[in-house]
């Protein structure tokens, strides 16, 4: 049977069966486990999932984190875990915000799995570490196991380990998987090259005869809430997969080494004398868009929400009718292009949300979101198909991703953020803004005063590779729309100011 650790400042053990996790609350951090890759498509995210899944028929508390800005790994995490999985980002927020987002997710948990993104060094930028799941991994005190391509490998493993290892000092790399192994004498081969170049345990191979494949499409992998994917067993067969290859127990010592500096506890809250009086005062009812076609949120966004005074009501742009006695609207990205049709049809809700939006009330939508408020979406072969209409300008699928991360200020009239404000976020889509012809659309800023009429103003200067700057962020009555995915936790403030704006 599984014993939790008390509150306490001893140090305290939490054991299941073989496995024994050294840790006590409040005052030793949590063992953790980085799951890192050489580079992109090496595998990691399913080994991941496998050994957060794994860990869970343990009868384990793992708590799941990501790297980077990804919606969709963190839906398969959640799945697998049955918690939220949080976003932590070296450039969106500080050492000191990822640091309170790992320690408040991680209150409950036996251990913490941390995958990361792209390669073990990749960041924004080829001069530094900024950003990487290296300087994440360093920021935490946490060790590393990294994940290679072994397919026709043999003593070059070593080489690659070797350099993965000595790169930087002062990364902990504890611990090497091996994926695409050919055969056991492949596994030993490499096993007995590493061994006799660097003290860096191989900790099991998967072999490549038996793939466990995650669809993908042109933003990533399927979510793990859709239809097709969530009536099959892949998350029992990807456990089953690091059962029988990885070595748990010694991925379970490695995750014990954590570095054991005292971690006091932290909260990722708005210390203000303003948000005292929001505890106090009735919640605030904010509907947010979740279904097949919008389900791109921070959770640590919606969680910030809640604490500023807010009561979630969730509700299906494709299938709902918009809930009553709403205080404002949150609309975050997703698929609409993949749903065009049927959110079209719901047109009950597509005329609720226009009235809404006219009686200026909050409203605030995010790249799929924007999508959704714009006058509809411009199919193959000028299919058009309306949508909201309260944005002045149609969307439509491009052939070119718009990726990056985006410093946002505030420098329009929009309420529900601060004014003036500074907060981070990221961008990644394909949809491009057109007029009806298909068209695409410069649009230029306007005066303030055109948004009170229902005409479109800029509320956001945004700041992007080499300071490069651009105008964003579209308001029309109490609406704000942007291609930006805004990380709350960067400045928690933008939260407060919109539960303060939808306060009747």
């Amino acid at each position: 049977m599984l014993h939790r650790a008390v509150a306490c400042y001893e140090k305290c053990y939490v054991t299941k069966g073989p496995l024994a996790f050294q840790h006590s609350f409040y005052s030793m951090p949590i063992p953790t486990l980085v799951i890192a890759g050489t580079h992109s498509g090496v595998g990691k995210t399913s080994i991941a999932i496998g050994l957060m899944r794994a860990f869970t028929h343990q009868g384990l508390q793992v708590q799941p984190f990501k790297v980077g800005p990804d919606f969709i790994d963190p839906s398969h995490h959640q799945r697998a875990t049955g918690r939220v999985s949080h976003n932590l980002d070296g450039w969106m927020l500080n050492q000191a915000q990822n640091r309170q987002i790992f320690d408040q997710a991680c209150q409950g948990a036996d251990l913490a799995i941390v995958e990361g993104v792209m390669g073990l060094f990749d960041g924004y930028g080829a001069e530094s570490e900024s950003g990487s799941t290296a300087e994440m991994a360093k920021w935490l005190g946490a060790p590393v196991v990294l994940v290679i391509n072994a397919r026709s490998l043999a003593r070059s493993a070593a080489a690659l380990v070797s350099g993965y290892g000595n790169f930087d000092p002062d990364l902990t790399v504890a611990g090497v998987i091996c994926n695409q192994i050919g055969s056991a004498s492949h596994l030993d081969r490499i096993c007995s090259a590493v061994s006799q170049t660097v003290r860096v345990p191989i900790v099991g191979g998967i072999p490549r005869s038996k793939p466990v494949r995650i669809p993908e499409r042109h933003l990533g992998l399927w979510r793990a809430t859709e239809e097709e994917l969530a009536e099959t067993d892949y998350l029992d067969s990807l456990a089953k997969l690091v059962t029988d290859n990885l070595d748990l127990a010694e991925l379970v010592n490695i995750a014990n080494s954590r570095s054991d500096q005292l971690v006091a506890p932290s909260h990722l809250e708005m210390k203000t004398d303003a948000q005292q009086c929001l505890s106090h005062s009735p919640k605030v009812r904010i509907g947010i868009a979740q279904d097949q076609a919008f389900c791109f949120y921070y959770g640590i966004n919606l969680s910030l929400l809640e604490q500023a005074g807010a009561e979630l009501i969730p509700f299906s742009p494709l299938k709902d009718a918009l809930p009553e006695n709403l205080d404002g609207l949150y609309i975050g990205g997703g698929y609409p292009e993949l749903h065009s049709k049927q959110l079209s049809e719901n047109k009950d809700m597509r005329d609720a949300i226009a009235n809404f939006c006219r009686s200026g009330r909050p409203v605030y939508a995010e790249c799929g979101g924007l999508m959704y408020l714009s006058q509809g979406l411009l199919g193959a072969e000028q299919q058009r198909y309306p949508f909201v209409g309260i944005l002045p300008f149609w969307t439509t699928m491009g052939q070119r991703v718009k990726l990056g991360y985006r410093q946002v200020d505030m420098v329009g009239p929009y309420g529900g953020f601060p004014k003036q404000g500074t907060i981070r976020g990221h961008r990644f889509h394909y949809s491009d803004i057109v007029d009806a012809q298909g068209n695409l659309l410069e649009i230029t800023p306007t005066s303030p005063e055109r948004s009170r009429r229902g005409q479109l103003e800029f509320n956001y200067k945004l700041q992007g590779w080499k300071n490069h700057q651009t105008w964003e962020g579209y308001q029309v009555y109490n609406v704000l729309a942007s291609y930006v995915h805004l990380h709350f936790g960067s400045n928690p403030t933008f939260a407060q100011q919109f539960v303060k704006c939808c306060r009747p």
